[in-house]
């Protein structure tokens, strides 16, 4: 009896362990999603600046609708989503490491 007052005790203090782990990993993933949207609309507000202040130096140059500024406004353009794709895999990369991680350590 006293065995079996002791198994079940064990087991509803693993449960609890259990239950806060899970609950601790389901905030992490919230904090990082939210941390990869505030880092994108950062990032974009970014790009949209620096696009806004090249097409102003075309303007003021005189080249605002000539091929050439819109061929390099299209590069600066592709470039920045190119980044932004890339650091976008780099910290998905880095979270699925982490979590990885998480999952090994006791």
């Amino acid at each position: 009896m006293k065995k079996l007052v002791i198994l079940a005790s064990a087991l509803t203090l693993s449960f609890g362990a259990f239950a806060a782990t899970q609950a601790s990993e389901e905030t992490l993933a919230t904090a990082h999603k939210g941390a990869d949207t505030a880092k994108e609309k950062l990032h974009e507000a970014q790009n949209t600046g620096a696009q806004q202040k090249l097409k102003a130096k075309h303007a003021a140059e005189g080249k605002a609708n000539s091929t050439g500024s819109k061929i390099s406004e299209g590069s600066q353009k592709a470039w920045h989503n190119t980044k932004q794709g890339a650091e976008k895999g780099w910290d998905k990369t880095k979270e699925s490491a982490e979590d990885l991680k998480n999952d090994i350590s006791p």
